[in-house]
């Protein structure tokens, strides 16, 4: 038995320049990182006692004799791409919502590819977790997503990822001390807008239109270096207000990216004290990140009192298998 667990992530500046689509003409670069929330996958090989040779569990139950039964899209591509011949049991578990702009996806798509690799009993470097995930998702499933959420799903860490037209990336650490982490920690508020959405989806709406919004596009993605300048020495209320200036760029790319329900939360965010902040991930719904001065912060959360918020701390693990108990399989069952 095998049981992986992958961080979600955080996207603060430069998301869209991450889809091919940009980068592949422009290059791309992102500032994000991960957070102690998680997704774990349990794996194991199935017994030959039941008349199902795959169960997968997740928010629902899928006993199926083939991979191509399999309705989950993730596992059952990701079981061809690895061209898995033993029956498998195969549990999910998540700290956060899926759909919700954490990133939720690809750290499944990591952590299943971790497990499973490890089920095994091979390694996985986190570039090559980072590969894999990325081939599963844009080709195998042709999903409209950037390469930015494997990257730190595997990776893990407060990251400046810059990726050139030829899909080739890095993905430098930015190193802050433990003062400044934690002052960045307590200028930082996530709050669940109950907003459920599929990122595709929203992702959709522009991504093939990029190159005629290419003015804020620049600008998001001039956005990157001048954010991780202000992380490493100046005032965050100015980081807060870079995120709102991006936040408003980002929303210029498609109608699909705000809602009327997310511009009054928002609205309301700034009105009790909050200096910047967006919708994380594609858009559309989901988690708000807000950037909220420290004294300001129980303002915010009494204005927002109908919504979840969620407390966080940046982590730098990337994905892990933190249980292994090989098992013996002489032959496929």
């Amino acid at each position: 038995m095998v049981i992986s667990r992958t961080p979600y992530r955080i996207s603060f500046l430069g998301g869209g320049s991450d889809y091919p689509a940009w980068y592949q003409e422009h290059g791309g670069c992102v500032l994000g990182s991960t957070i102690d929330r998680y997704c774990y996958l349990t794996c194991r090989y199935l017994p030959p006692f039941f008349e199902h040779k795959f169960r997968v569990v997740y928010s629902l139950i899928e006993d199926c004799k083939e991979i191509s039964e399999i309705q989950h899209p993730v596992v059952r591509e990701v079981l061809r791409f690895l061209e898995f011949q033993h029956g498998l049991e195969i549990h999910h578990d998540g700290d956060l919502p899926a759909r919700s702009g954490i990133g939720s996806s690809s750290s499944f798509t990591v952590g299943l590819l971790h497990a499973l690799k490890a089920l095994r009993g091979e390694m996985s470097s986190q570039g090559e977790l980072a590969q894999s995930a990325i081939h599963v998702e844009q080709e195998r499933l042709q999903e409209n997503v950037g390469v930015q959420d494997q990257i730190l799903a595997s990776f893990g860490g407060l990251r400046h990822v810059e990726i050139s037209p030829t899909g080739e990336y890095s993905a430098r650490p930015v190193i802050l001390p433990a003062h400044r982490l934690e002052e960045f920690s307590s200028w930082t508020m996530l709050f669940f807008t109950g907003i459920k959405r599929l990122s595709s989806d929203i992702a959709a709406t522009y991504v093939t239109k990029l190159d005629q919004k290419a003015e804020q596009m620049h600008r998001v993605q001039r956005s990157v270096g001048l954010g991780v300048e202000l992380l490493l020495g100046q005032n965050l209320k100015e980081f807060g207000c870079l995120l709102h200036e991006s936040w408003l760029a980002k929303k210029s790319l498609s109608p699909a990216v705000s809602r009327p329900e997310i511009d009054e939360i928002y609205d309301e965010a700034l009105a009790a004290g909050a200096v910047g902040g967006k919708i994380l991930g594609a858009g559309g719904g989901g988690f708000m990140l807000l950037i909220v001065p420290p004294e300001k912060r129980e303002s915010v959360r009494a204005r927002l009192h109908k919504l979840i918020c969620v407390p966080f701390s940046l982590e730098s693990s990337g994905s892990q298998v933190i249980y292994y108990e090989p098992e013996k399989i002489e032959e496929p069952i």
